[in-house]
């Protein structure tokens, strides 16, 4: 597959809808624009109805723009139909023909684009054996579990050699152990291969462990992209602080300046958290504190009483509140640590760095 590897841009793209309720109009995608890497795989993450399969569904073709314009490369592609585009899609739903056996599955792309005999079956050797389905071409799909059909609809989509692999919730029909199985295959056939891939889920996880760069979606427009370490330790705002992974909201007036810390107040009580040059003194100011980053002491500056110890093996899960405000914690291997237990009163401890401020 020594294609020239493509890229994706969207500009300015959007896609309005009639609510069949209201009768309205109303933007399912609006004014968003994106520049996808070659050989980059980016999830578009989010909420349902945030619009996230709208858009891989117009750089498909199953949808088209209402406005702006979508680039495989330096080609424009609104005009093109799906099979006119260089790109391949792996549903939700396999979309396997149930009469036909794995290797005519994987090759129906193939005869369809009137590739010699021989070439094609040189072809689906091969990607059959880089999804480690070697062997199987004369099973039926019917007589194969859910990750083996997930694997003969990636081969399908792959053996075309498209530039931009797309993908619609691939996993979800399958049981938790096998989805965390086959995204790691999945990520490592996109890496052998080095084809670009454009990837829907609603699962963060999911998004983080299989995701170069993540674009979070929230009501039809970009919230944020970036790298899964930049979405998670520096979130822009509180959709998707709260969003991707667990995160507990400190909120206090800035009230004073130690070095490179600023001083907030916190529910009466000062904490400190990295200084940053726009931030300003009387302005209050919302901290993200992620759970794994708070731990629970016998002293400290955030006083708080705790409503929930609960054993969960590796951590201990507590909730505490800090004045009116509940924080959630994990204290990691609790094994040789002092267990809090509800209605203890103890101090909410985290490093300045460890908190982000919005």
């Amino acid at each position: 597959m020594a294609k020239e590897k493509k890229g994706v841009r969207l500009e300015h793209i959007s896609k309005i809808y009639k609510d069949p309720k209201t009768g309205k109009d109303f933007y399912a995608v609006k004014d968003t624009s994106l520049n996808i890497e070659p050989g980059t795989f980016v999830t578009l993450l989010g909420p349902s109805g945030c619009g996230k399969t709208t858009t891989l569904r117009m750089i498909a073709g199953f949808e088209s723009p209402d406005e702006g314009e979508i680039y495989l490369g330096n080609e424009a592609i609104n005009e093109l139909t799906p099979n006119k585009r260089d790109t391949a899609m792996v549903f939700q739903s396999y979309a396997l023909l149930p009469h036909y056996n794995i290797f005519d599955n994987v090759a129906y792309g193939l005869k369809l684009r009137k590739f010699p005999k021989d070439v094609i079956k040189e072809k689906v050797t091969r990607i059959l054996e880089l999804v480690e389905l070697s062997g199987m071409e004369s099973r039926m799909t019917n007589q194969l579990s859910g990750g083996q059909q997930q694997r003969v609809a990636l081969a399908r989509a792959l053996v075309i050699e498209p530039s931009v692999l797309l993908f619609d919730e691939p996993l979800s029909n399958l049981d938790a152990k096998l989805r965390v199985q086959m995204r790691t295959e999945i990520r490592r056939i996109q890496q052998e291969v080095g084809i670009t891939a454009i990837y829907v889920t609603h699962d963060q996880s999911e998004a983080m462990a299989i995701s170069d760069k993540i674009i979070i979606m929230d009501k039809g427009v970009v919230a944020q992209m970036g790298t899964p370490q930049e979405i998670y330790y520096h979130p822009v705002n509180e959709f998707v602080a709260d969003f991707i992974g667990e995160a507990n909201f400190l909120r206090g007036p800035m009230v004073g300046r130690e070095g490179k810390y600023a001083v907030l107040e916190v529910e009466g009580n000062r904490t400190c958290v990295e200084y940053s040059d726009k931030m300003k003194e009387g302005e209050t100011y919302t901290m993200v504190l992620r759970p794994e980053a708070a731990t629970l002491a016998d002293e400290g500056s955030l006083p708080c009483r705790v409503v929930l110890s609960c054993f969960m093996g590796s951590y201990q899960n507590y909730h505490v509140m800090v004045g009116n405000t509940l924080v959630k914690l994990e204290e990691k291997n609790p094994k040789n640590k002092k267990i809090y237990n509800v209605g203890d009163e103890c101090f909410l401890k985290f490093e300045a760095e460890s908190v982000h401020v919005l």
